[in-house]
């Protein structure tokens, strides 16, 4: 639950899951400490629902821990494609208008939205600051109340600015922010 919003963490996440999927997440997390066996289950899953939100979320936060975030963003990619098709908006994100679907109420728009704003942390932890902040405008474009939290990304891409080496300052051994659990 967004202690914000009062909005479900479900609906964030792309709703429910049939239970045959439902028992392939859970198997799949259990599973943490077996990567393989864990990405087999969440592949499986995928194959067995690949309209079915939920295993596009659970495959990019499971790359972006693992730290594949060419894989994170191919899946969550994916999920974009997939959530504009249900919600009729299958346009390229760019092309996304606020008018193209209800982007605050419940549905595939709203899991767009959202993986959209873990496309910004993803492309943001892959160094290409400029496509991460073309998705934050855009996200700030669709949710002017900002409900989804993408000023959070936004912060952490101004604060990790390049330092006169080029590079983006990052503390040693930092450990690995969330793109969907910000503070």
């Amino acid at each position: 639950m967004n202690l914000f919003t009062g909005e479900s963490s479900r609906a964030l996440f792309g709703g429910d899951a049939p239970e045959s999927v439902n028992r392939l997440l859970h198997e799949a997390a259990a599973a943490h400490a077996d990567p393989t066996k864990a990405e087999a289950l969440l592949w499986s899953a995928r194959l067995s629902a690949p309209h079915c939100l939920p295993v596009y979320f659970a495959q990019y936060k499971f790359y972006f821990y693992r730290r594949r975030l060419e894989d994170a963003e191919r899946c969550a990619r994916d999920g974009l494609r997939v959530a504009g098709e249900q919600a009729r908006i299958g346009r390229h994100w760019r092309e996304v208008q606020g008018g193209d679907a209800d982007f605050g109420g419940v549905g595939p728009a709203r899991f767009w939205l959202f993986t959209l704003k873990a496309l910004a942390f993803i492309r943001l932890r892959l160094g290409d600051r400029a496509e991460a902040q073309a998705l934050l405008d855009k996200a700030a474009q669709l949710d002017p109340d900002d409900n989804l939290g993408a000023s959070v990304i936004a912060r952490l891409k101004d604060e990790s600015a390049p330092t006169r080496k080029g590079r983006p300052w990052t503390p040693p051994d930092a450990p690995t922010s969330d793109p969907d659990e910000t503070p």
